[in-house]
């Protein structure tokens, strides 16, 4: 299966944000690699991974991701929603509040990043019983 990317797509987004590929095939490219590209980034599985359960204000992601800066979390948020992982709303309140939510796209990812959630768990967290036998 070939997918070809759009230039709306392409361009929409900073010079940085262009895909890897103009097509998606197992020669120059795979499915994983496609999907990797969208969701790759420090923060953002934590952000899909915490709009999993629900919408979330901005502050309320910042705080749940730790020490990402305001800066870093809002462009990453940015380029999910310009992918049509998220959605953003902007309520015309002083000052502006700004929720995000999985888009139907997003939602099609949770079973993925729960799988990620339990493999990590599993693999990628120290074991605390390792060193229960350790002087």
């Amino acid at each position: 299966m070939t997918r070809t990317t759009s230039k709306a797509t392409a361009m929409s987004g900073d010079a940085d944000r262009a895909p890897r590929f103009e097509t998606y095939d197992c020669s120059d490219g795979c499915p994983v690699e496609a999907a990797l590209e969208l969701i790759g980034g420090k923060w953002k599985g934590l952000a899909l991974y915490h709009l999993s359960d629900g919408t979330k204000r901005f502050n309320e992601l910042k705080r749940l991701a730790g020490s990402v800066t305001r800066r870093t979390l809002t462009k990453q948020l940015r380029e999910l929603e310009a992918d049509g992982l998220i959605s953003r709303t902007v309520y015309p309140v002083v000052p502006p509040e700004v929720e995000y939510a999985l888009t139907e796209k997003g939602e099609a990812l949770v079973p993925v990043l729960m799988a990620l959630r339990n493999w990590g768990i599993e693999y990628a967290l120290p074991d605390p019983t390792a060193s229960a036998g350790r002087p």
